[in-house]
């Protein structure tokens, strides 16, 4: 007999042969997407002999800035398979953003550049749960996030934010990957406890620019928050893959570059190590023993109750200690009136001083202990300021603990509760 094919020529019997060939591709492809597990996503990575995809995906990540370094980073550790972000950011998408930020588009421009990087990193690993803060680091996060997170990862351009961000870590204990690029150029560094610290690399030219940021009375100048540092996407993708590198080893217990910068140059397109000295009488070296929390929020607690509570677990010389200054009021010395205010300090700007009725400068006061003769004891946290998922701290010599409203952690973490 003959054959089936003989009846057509090669070419008919070949075309034949590459649609049954493409329905079988077809049927295959969407019978692999329907059933190849999860991990097999991550299939590639597991080829690293000492890689955990586990210990990726378990971890806790808080990113401190969304602009073009935040957004290689984000980028980075959705593809890497991170399962828990929370991405913080004050700004929103401007045009100028969109040439050196992979997670924006033209139609997000208005938008909360947090709220967007949230969702583009959720496109790219939808089982990443992740969540936004929109707001300033400094004044509006509580120390709860940095609490709830493995590790911080910043990618930030003024060196208030970084000093913030280097003591509320070491306040938690949890290490922290630091980023900075300026024009083509950058840096990448990884402050762990113990080690050399943030803090412990400023200059004297560093503290003299972070001083420019205040006014003669401590109030913020309105010209220093919007500054710009020219950069392009091509150095925020070296210094935001060195920096989501040296994430995963410390995940893995592996020696990163702890206590050192690594340093690239892209006009010579070299690149070198620092190392950094640990400073012994560097104030960000503060570490509490232990932190309690507190299933209330800042709304819920007076000061009061909390500075008994603290007494009793560590004695009667307890103080309480708050993770920023206050202002508590602006007086008039010609007027010899005063106004309550209690707010962060950082968020009072120079106009505020100007007494409303002759427009004299008006003196600040401030504090940021609480000793329990003050007059607003009856307040509640949330009243003379603290942020929601704060942290308040209480001291007595040489012992630190920390008090967590954790009953406000719904509202920060959202889906990261889950």
């Amino acid at each position: 007999m003959s054959s089936v094919f003989s009846r057509k020529s090669p070419q008919d019997n070949f075309n034949g042969s590459m649609e049954m060939s493409d329905q079988i591709l077809k049927v295959t492809a969407e019978e692999l997407v329907a059933s190849t597990p999860e991990e097999d996503r991550f299939q590639r990575f597991s080829l690293i002999g000492w890689w955990d995809q586990k210990r990726i995906r378990d971890a806790k990540v808080l990113v401190i800035g969304a602009g073009a370094l935040g957004n290689e980073i984000i980028k980075n550790l959705a593809l890497l398979g991170f399962g828990h972000l929370l991405i913080a950011d004050l700004d929103n998408i401007e045009n100028s953003n969109l040439s050196r930020s992979v997670l924006y588009r033209a139609k997000d421009n208005g938008s909360s550049k947090a709220k967007v990087a949230a969702r583009s990193a959720k496109d790219i690993f939808p089982d990443m749960k992740v969540n936004f803060f929109h707001g300033n680091i400094i004044y509006d996060l509580g120390l709860g996030a940095y609490n709830w997170a493995d590790l911080v990862i910043a990618g930030l351009d003024n060196r208030e934010a970084r000093l913030a961000i280097n003591r509320n870590c070491w306040k938690v204990n949890k290490p922290w990957i630091d980023g900075a690029i300026e024009q083509i150029n950058g840096i990448a560094r990884v402050f762990v406890p113990d080690g050399p610290c943030y803090e412990c690399t400023m200059s004297e030219t560093d503290w003299q620019l972070l001083n420019r940021r205040r006014s003669c009375n401590l109030l913020t100048r309105d010209e220093m928050q919007g500054g710009k540092v020219p950069t392009t996407p091509t150095i925020s993708s070296i210094i935001a893959g060195v920096q989501c590198q040296e994430a995963v080893k410390l995940l893995h217990g592996m020696e990163t570059i702890a206590g050192k910068g690594f340093v690239f140059n892209g006009i010579s397109s070299d690149s070198y190590l620092i190392e950094y000295q640990k400073k012994e009488e560097c104030y960000s070296h503060d570490t509490a023993e232990r932190i309690y929390p507190m299933q209330n929020k800042t709304t819920e607690v007076k000061i009061a109750d909390l500075l008994s509570l603290a007494k009793q677990r560590l004695g009667n010389e307890t103080v309480l200690e708050l993770g920023r200054d206050v202002l508590a009021s602006l007086r008039c010395p010609e007027c010899k009136e005063t106004e309550k205010v209690f707010m962060s300090l950082g968020k009072a700007k120079v106009s505020l001083a100007a007494c409303p009725k002759c427009g004299k400068n008006r003196e600040v006061n401030t504090f940021f202990t609480i000793h329990g003769d003050e007059d607003f004891c009856e307040k509640t946290f949330a009243e003379i300021g603290v942020p929601p998922y704060d942290i308040v701290w209480a001291r007595n010599g040489e012992h630190l603990v920390g008090f967590e409203f954790a009953g406000d952690a719904p509202c920060v973490l959202g889906e990261l509760l889950d």
